[in-house]
């Protein structure tokens, strides 16, 4: 048995979202968190990928539990897709379950699954390790930091946290337990970056309440309000400032009206009775006297806000004269998505309210003072940045090292598939590896190889180029001429029709035939491998271009 602590970062580290840290001491593995991503556009056809768990195979008898901090999809969004490969017990809050059983019943696994509710403050002994469950605040509510306790010393992981002292729903950070840890001694802390670069602190989640009370007491239509559908606390102001103006609140889009359902069951939501009321009810309200609360304020297509931008919402749609808060931030890569519905949205002659123009949204993540707070509460021999692109993983580190006086080798900056080494006194990444990740399909339960993503980006930059090749079963011999259809390869019309570049595939395809032996020629296989290798080379050499290019050979 090795006697060190192993931290394995599989996602999350130099990038948004797919959250996920790998904790090993001897022959115990521990997984924290689980969340999918969103790829970059050249993953065509894909909306959602998360790690690449085939990394833990290795590690399979050594995996004991999953820990979840929170309930945002990008630390809860694979979860499914880890316990298809790994069935093991899961550790969260109330609240957590309860999106995690919502995600696992989708995927037919809620009945096979052992959900392990914990409360604030709660131990458990998993195999080698000690793991206290801390409050801590974020835009969502039920959210833990961890205290990972081996034999060599103890992990504090942040998740996603900010420094809230008057929180909407619950209790604030638990900054006295933290302290405690580092009073006792910390050996590293795992601390989120996402607002490293942001200087001061993140405002209260109240700090919206003032602008709401405004739009709600300017606005003489309807109002919707896109948000988050997990940010429940504002969810709640929402409802709260509704009451306040009396208005009635219609919830719309079906991650929306699940997370609603879920907080009202296990009481984080206070409702008024009659407060909430269904589409029909809604539709027959006077304008001033209701609230759409909806999801899509990311853009998306198929969301709720979407739709009703375009008209086609179960008969309603935004109308002049309607108010539209957008009460989220923009996640990185989907600025051209909202931009283009903020568009369509003014069509409709709807005035827009945006982060920009009210104080309607504030981050859940620590900015640098928030960052302070935690590290000297916390006061850990090692600082490891996690949570964020790399950018922001650095500026964490010149924070901590500038303003806080850790020296430059007490601050471990990690990637993804970094093997990161404590033995107690020293901290080193001992190998690297490429994790890579793993794509979902739109239906959002196949998953996809790596090699037809590679093949769509290649059918959409460089086309497709098929070869039909007419081979006479006896003799071996072309019985005509090559065909060869083309489509979106530069050279051609994109109509496949006769023209120079096809000409000369025929005959780069007739020498091939011609040149290949008696046994290949009546191996169909082999025939179409020698060609596509001989037209790829061609094509590249004329063109620079990487088409797909699928052979067929009919025998006669």
């Amino acid at each position: 048995m090795s006697n060190k602590i192993e931290l394995i970062p599989l996602g999350g580290v130099g990038e948004f979202g797919m959250n996920c840290m790998a904790v090993r001491y001897g022959d115990d593995m521990i997984i924290l968190d689980a969340g999918m991503g969103f790829p970059d556009e050249s993953a065509f056809g894909v909306d959602v990928c998360v790690p690449d768990f085939d990394y833990l195979e290795e590690y399979r008898d050594q995996i004991i539990a999953i820990i979840l901090t929170h309930g945002h999809e990008d630390h809860l969004g694979a979860l499914p897709y880890i316990l298809k490969k790994f069935n093991v017990p899961v550790y969260c809050s109330h609240f957590t379950a309860g999106l995690a059983e919502s995600k696992l019943e989708e995927h037919n696994l809620l009945d096979d699954t052992l959900l392990h509710r914990v409360e604030p403050r709660e131990v458990v002994e998993i195999g080698a390790f000690e793991v206290e469950f801390i409050r801590v605040s974020h835009s969502l509510i039920d959210c833990f930091a961890l205290a990972v306790t081996t034999p060599l010393g103890t992990i504090i992981h942040t998740g996603d946290y900010k420094v809230d002292e008057t929180p909407v729903i619950g209790e604030p950070i638990d900054l006295r337990t933290l302290r405690r840890y580092g009073q006792e001694g910390v050996l590293a802390l795992t601390s989120d970056s996402t607002n490293a670069t942001v200087p001061g602190r993140t405002p209260s989640e109240r700090a919206v309440i003032p602008a709401f009370e405004e739009i709600f007491n300017e606005a003489q239509g309807r109002i919707i309000v896109a948000a988050f559908a997990s940010s429940i606390h504002r969810l709640q102001i929402v409802i709260d400032v509704a009451q306040q103006f009396d208005r009635k609140v219609c919830v719309l889009g079906r991650s929306m009206i699940k997370n609603v359902e879920i907080a009202e069951r296990l009481n984080y939501l206070d409702l008024h009775e009659g407060m909430l009321v269904s589409l029909q009810q809604a539709k027959k309200l006077p304008d001033d006297e209701v609230v759409y609360l909806v999801t899509g304020s990311q853009g998306e297509p198929r969301a709720a806000l979407a739709q009703l931008a375009s008209g086609s919402y179960k008969g309603l749609s935004i109308n002049e004269g309607d108010t539209v808060v957008l009460s989220a931030r923009i996640i990185p890569g989907n600025e051209r998505a909202i931009s283009k519905l903020i568009g369509e949205i003014y069509k409709r002659g709807a005035n827009i309210i945006d982060e920009k123009r009210r104080l309607i949204h504030v981050s859940g993540h620590a900015s640098q003072e928030d960052i302070r707070i935690m590290t000297e509460a916390v006061r850990p021999k090692f600082v490891v940045p996690v949570h964020g692109e790399y950018r922001m993983l650095y500026r964490h580190k010149e924070f901590v090292k500038n303003h806080l006086g850790y020296a430059e080798e007490n601050i471990i900056l990690i990637e993804n598939g970094d093997l990161l080494e404590l033995d107690g006194e020293h901290a080193r990444v001992v190998s690297k590896s490429d994790v890579g990740r793993t794509f979902i399909a739109d239906s959002g339960f196949e998953e996809i190889e790596r090699g037809v993503v590679k093949e769509r980006r290649q059918l959409a930059y460089d086309g497709v180029v098929t070869p039909v090749i007419t081979i006479n079963e006896a003799t071996g011999q072309l019985e005509s001429p090559p065909e060869v259809v083309a489509r979106g390869l530069l050279g051609t019309d994109g109509d496949g029709k006769q023209n120079g570049l096809i000409r000369d595939m025929q005959r780069v395809i007739t020498e091939t035939v011609e040149g290949a032996s008696k046994a290949d020629r009546r191996d169909s296989t082999l025939l179409k491998e020698r060609v596509r290798v001989d037209l790829k080379r061609f094509l590249q050499k004329q063109t620079g271009a990487k088409p797909v290019i699928v052979p067929v050979v009919v025998q006669v």
